[in-house]
Formats: structure tokens, sequence, C-alpha cells
């Protein structure tokens, strides 16, 4: 059977991205996503609990998320979950989950960056790989909750 692996996560940077580079000169870019949700125990308190998430890009993507984004703004990420294994510098076999980004969207949120008109093609439109309003390039336009953008050369079409 095969198998599913899909990650959709709506929060805040947790730390300001850090970009380093492959051998071969590919981007790569490391950050933390944390999300809230709040319920109510049984004795009718509001309780929050946050979940703190690591995440990873790579390539265009990554340079627009490091360029774009710092600690605190919102971002909508969808991906897949990795499990990364390594051995410490004790010695210790070491590992964790993380999230490899594939596609990510600017959100309105704090401050006036891209979720606020800057390049993420406005407040709610669909930006980085495969979102037409974003510095990422141009991708199916009927994706995310912005507006479409309109302004595609004939040459992306593919009909």
């Amino acid at each position: 059977m095969a198998g599913f692996n899909r990650v959709l996560l709506m929060g805040n940077l947790t730390r300001d991205p850090q970009l380093s580079y492959t051998p071969s000169q590919t981007a790569v870019v490391d950050f933390g996503v944390a999300t809230n949700r709040r319920w109510t125990a049984q004795d009718g308190s509001q309780r929050d609990d946050t979940c703190f998430v690591d995440c990873r890009a790579f390539g265009r993507m990554a340079e627009n998320i490091n360029k774009f984004f710092t600690k605190g703004k919102p971002i909508f990420v969808e991906g897949r979950l990795t499990f990364d294994q390594w051995t410490g510098q004790d010695g210790t076999k070491r590992s964790k989950h993380r999230v490899t980004v594939e596609n990510f969207t600017f959100l309105p949120g704090t401050g006036g960056g891209p979720g606020q008109g800057g390049p993420g093609g406005g407040p709610s439109g669909p930006s980085g790989p495969g979102g037409p309003g974003g510095p990422g390039g141009y991708g199916d336009p009927g994706r995310g909750p912005g507006p479409m953008n309109n302004n595609i050369p004939d040459d992306d079409i593919p009909f």
C-alpha cells in the first residue's frame, strides 16, 4: 500500500532563518515554526498548547524565506515529515523529525514585511515556489487563499 506524507503548518517563526549552502552551492535554510492550540479543560479554564517544529527548505525557496522572514513573522508551510539521524560529537546516536518544506505562503501579520503588501503578492496571496504572487516563481494559479495573479507570461501557460 502506498503511503501519504503531507504536513501543513501555520504559525510564527521562532527564530531568524539560518541560511547555508551545500558543497554544490544549493541554498539550505533552517527555521522553526511555533503553532498554538487553545482548548478548554474539564474545569472550564482556557489552556494553550504550543508545538515547536523545525523546518528546512532548499534552493530558491530557501533564499526567499531567508530574505523575507524574521523571528515572529507568520508563515504557512506545506511539506513532508522527514527523519534525520546522526552521531553527535560525544559519539551518541541522535535523531529528530523535521518538516522539509515544499511550498510556503506569506501571511498577514505584524510589521511591514511581505505579508503587508510587500513582495509576497498581497496580504493573502500565495507565494514562494509554486505560488503565482511571490518571488518564488509561477505555479498553479488556483492554489492558495488569495486572488489569482493574472500577470503570468503566455510562455508559462501549459495549454
